[in-house]
């Protein structure tokens, strides 16, 4: 089995889906609570205006999980200009098998390409799994922001991360 990375193309639409949509309906590992389409990854993620990249992970050609980095947007989050907004999705019972880590070696390039300066992960507060993962890329905590309401108002807080490239 070998593992690897690849940008997304649009023929990757239908399986990111059933990886986010899986990881959503499952609960507790995402901020996304609404099930996505192909169109809605493809515009998201793959073909995203903002986007800087989205990256995808294969282990004997089959997808196991993508990434995604974007530039923040006008009506968004408000941050410098010179950082970037990530996203990771890996799919389920993958979890540590090192796919994350390969996208990130891969995304990590990217960004330095393009010129950021540093990459903001904002995980919700009981996702241990991803905010175990980003600590373990070398992101640390800069922010808190506390009950923030899920779609049946129940609050939880998000936790902002950030890697300095």
């Amino acid at each position: 089995m070998t593992l690897t990375t690849r940008l997304a193309t649009p023929a990757d639409a239908m399986a990111m889906t059933r990886i986010l949509n899986d990881i959503i309906k499952t609960g507790g590992t995402t901020a996304h609570e609404t099930p996505y389409s192909p169109e809605k990854i493809f515009t998201d993620y793959i073909c995203n205006k903002h986007g800087i990249s989205c990256v995808i992970a294969e282990i004997s050609n089959a997808l196991v999980g993508f990434q995604s980095i974007e530039r923040p947007y006008p009506g968004g989050n408000s941050f410098p200009d010179n950082w970037a907004i990530i996203a990771t999705f890996v799919k389920q019972g993958q979890i540590g098998a090192g796919i994350g880590t390969a996208l990130f070696q891969t995304t990590r390039n990217i960004a330095k390409k393009a010129g950021i300066a540093a990459i903001d992960a904002t995980i919700r507060a009981d996702n241990a799994g991803g905010l175990r993962y980003y600590s373990k890329m070398g992101f640390v905590d800069y922010k808190l922001t506390s009950n923030v309401p899920l779609t049946d108002g129940t609050p939880v807080d998000r936790i902002s991360k950030r890697l300095d490239l």
